[in-house]
């Protein structure tokens, strides 16, 4: 594994190619190099773009990868497409989005299928995140597939994430209801030319005002500069772009920044960093949970409870319970189907 590494951590596209496939197919290899990795993260800003499709995600990714390279010598952009829920597969077409960052030797562009993971990222999204940081890319974007306002897994990858919206595309009524606005740190109004766009903006503000009511983003206080940075929390701007035209991009990198800065300044980049790991640790002990009980009891035996359920002669509590005593997992005392018995996660 480590002429592999080494051969990436000096440059060679191929040798990272091949080292995130394995990474993202979960091979030993992969697991092996995850393990060697590690403990060289934690320096890299990641920021989260999602939001509804059709909103110009890609482009503005687009635009702010070309801005951030005049900066930095190296960085990465990670995006999730959705997968086919017949075939499992997915276009994957960043690249043709993308093409003047696709022969920048400092821009590498990975592509990924959802694979069926809602929230709007892939399983693996995060273990690439990992080797990206470990190599030293002080940028990772990671673009979400654009599913609706699910996509709230975000917030356990990245430490600033960007929530991209579109003149008239009603979704500023839909996130009143939406999580995603809840961990929005900054909010982008894309193609900013149109005519609805400043009723959009002004829908937008009003439901962020419900959010940071609510306590989401933590009381407003005194603001200091043009709005980014608060004395005692983060007040939420609302930009506006046009990202095909290039319109606007200073002035989000320039909020990118603020937030980092904020963030560095209050204490919270270490927190974002625990929840991060703490995603890593429930992450790799469902994997191997789900491993230890196909191993231990065969899929078949997992079939006959899913059979169970479709017959709705168990249900899917007791289902579980029953799977991981059988596995010895779980104590064989009797218990019954009690919310206790799993406590829930932060």
């Amino acid at each position: 594994m480590k002429p592999w590494l080494e051969a990436a951590q000096n440059g060679d596209r191929r040798a990272l190619a091949r080292l995130l496939s394995w990474v993202e197919d979960g091979t030993p290899e992969g697991q092996a190099a995850l393990q060697e990795l590690y403990p060289r993260t934690g320096q890299a800003h990641v920021i989260g773009i999602t939001g509804a499709p059709g909103a110009g995600k890609s482009t503005l990714v687009g635009r702010l990868a070309r801005a951030f390279r005049a900066q930095v010598a190296q960085l990465a952009i990670i995006a999730v497409d959705p997968s086919s829920p017949f075939s499992g597969g997915a276009l994957l077409g960043d690249r043709l989005r993308m093409p003047e960052l696709s022969n920048d030797p400092g821009t590498f562009i990975r592509s990924m299928a959802s694979r069926g993971q809602s929230g709007g990222l892939s399983r693996a999204t995060r273990d690439l995140v990992t080797v990206f940081d470990a190599l030293g890319c002080p940028i990772i974007l990671v673009e979400t597939v654009g599913a609706g306002q699910s996509e709230v897994d975000i917030a356990r990858v990245a430490h600033t994430i960007v929530l991209v919206e579109a003149p008239g595309m009603g979704d500023e009524i839909q996130a009143l209801k939406a999580g995603v606005m809840e961990i929005a740190d900054i909010v982008v109004v894309n193609k900013a030319d149109r005519p609805e766009a400043q009723q959009t903006v002004k829908a937008l503000r009003a439901v962020l005002h419900e959010v940071s009511s609510a306590g989401h983003h933590g009381a407003q206080a005194q603001t200091e500069g043009p709005g980014y940075v608060t004395t005692e929390s983060w007040e939420v701007p609302i930009l506006e772009t046009v990202a095909i035209e290039n319109t606007g991009i200073s002035e989000l990198i320039e909020a990118i920044r603020a937030h980092r800065a904020y963030l560095e300044s209050s204490g919270l980049w270490q927190k974002r960093l625990e929840r991060q790991a703490r995603a890593d640790l429930e992450t790799w002990l469902q994997r191997y949970l789900l491993a230890a009980l196909e191993s231990r009891l065969g899929a078949e035996r997992l079939q006959e409870e899913v059979a169970r359920l479709v017959a709705r002669t168990a249900n899917p509590l007791s289902a579980a319970q029953a799977l991981l005593r059988e596995a010895g997992i779980l104590p064989l005392a009797s218990a019954t189907a009690h919310s206790s018995s799993f406590p829930e996660s932060e």
